[in-house]
């Protein structure tokens, strides 16, 4: 029997397909001005170093990530009506990351964080103007939910509205990732749990969460029980140059962390969260992504950027092999 060729049911199989690998990041986009110290820092005094200004934001530089490692993604956030918003659609649309489903607010300042480095890359501190996150509402994200629930993956990160989070974990149907971003907006979590796929905490984030206090592996261990009681499958909590402790109910393994050169810590926490969902999506076990994720951690802090342009898929491989 000859069988001709079918173009709308094609069409239909590459969209399935293209929904089955996509995903969505919720979260805040803003331009970072970033200052790194040439010396050791001194405090109430000027330091003389370099001052940079690249766009950033948790929920932008994973979605970057994301992209950079080839997995096609949307990013939820909010843009104000000035000249900054349009550097961000800009840069996004060069990337392909796509913003068409981005809520715009012609009265409102698009987000700018300012954070000071020293001379060994760490941050020192940080100051952030994200008002307009507070834009993202639950109604807005009932608006999307079509697109959400169509995900292959979601990723939330903390920085949004708490009751936009309790939306999101109440009806998002798809796998849910969420990004602590801090202690102060860890503590909008509390109780949202019980829906989420992966969780990537810090230490401090860890103990916050869980009420356990980490003193020692055994502590560390309960803390990451205490999440996955929750309701968490997937728990990354990472330790530093300790490495990560990767957790879900039937496994508990500490990954150690990559070798590298480090220039700058800003963005390694992004680069991990987009390769956890990069591995998830690749269909990769509890340590594979873990390790994926020190790696492409590794890649990020060896560049001076908040994003390594080095970073891709190859190099996550290519780092895993060594």
């Amino acid at each position: 029997m000859l069988h001709c060729f079918d173009p709308i049911r094609t069409l239909s199989f590459w969209a399935i397909l293209v929904r089955l690998t996509l995903a969505v990041v919720c979260g805040g986009v803003n331009i970072d001005i970033g200052a790194h110290s040439f010396a050791p820092l001194r405090a109430k005094d000027s330091n003389p170093g370099k001052v940079e200004l690249s766009l950033g934001g948790v929920g932008r530089n994973i979605a970057h990530n994301m992209r950079l490692l080839g997995v096609p993604t949307y990013l939820l956030t909010a843009v104000g009506g000035d000249s900054r918003a349009r550097q961000v659609e800009e840069s996004c649309q060069a990337l392909g990351i796509d913003l068409s489903h981005a809520l715009r607010v012609s009265d409102g300042r698009t987000s700018t964080y300012v954070f000071v480095g020293d001379s060994d890359g760490d941050m020192a501190i940080a100051v952030s103007d994200m008002e307009i996150c507070e834009k993202l509402t639950p109604d807005y994200f009932a608006s999307q939910l079509d697109l959400l629930n169509g995900a292959a993956a979601v990723v939330v990160d903390a920085n949004l509205p708490r009751a936009s989070i309790a939306f999101i974990t109440e009806h998002c149907t798809a796998p849910i990732f969420i990004d602590p971003v801090s202690t102060v907006k860890a503590e909008k979590l509390r109780g949202l749990l019980g829906r989420v796929h992966t969780l990537k905490p810090n230490r401090i984030e860890a103990e916050l969460l869980s009420g356990v206090k980490i003193t020692d592996d055994e502590s560390l261990r309960q803390a990451a029980q205490a999440l996955l009681d929750q309701g968490v499958q997937r728990v990354f909590l990472s330790l530093g140059g300790d490495g990560v402790l990767a957790a879900q109910q039937d496994e508990m393994q500490r990954v150690p962390i990559c070798r590298a050169e480090m220039r700058n810590a800003t963005g390694a926490g992004d680069a991990m969260m987009a390769a956890l969902v990069w591995s998830f999506l690749s269909g990769r076990s509890l340590t594979e992504s873990a390790a994926s994720g020190t790696a492409a951690a590794a890649i990020a802090v060896e560049s001076e950027e908040t994003i390594n342009p080095a970073m891709s898929a190859e190099a996550v491989e290519k780092r895993l092999a060594h």
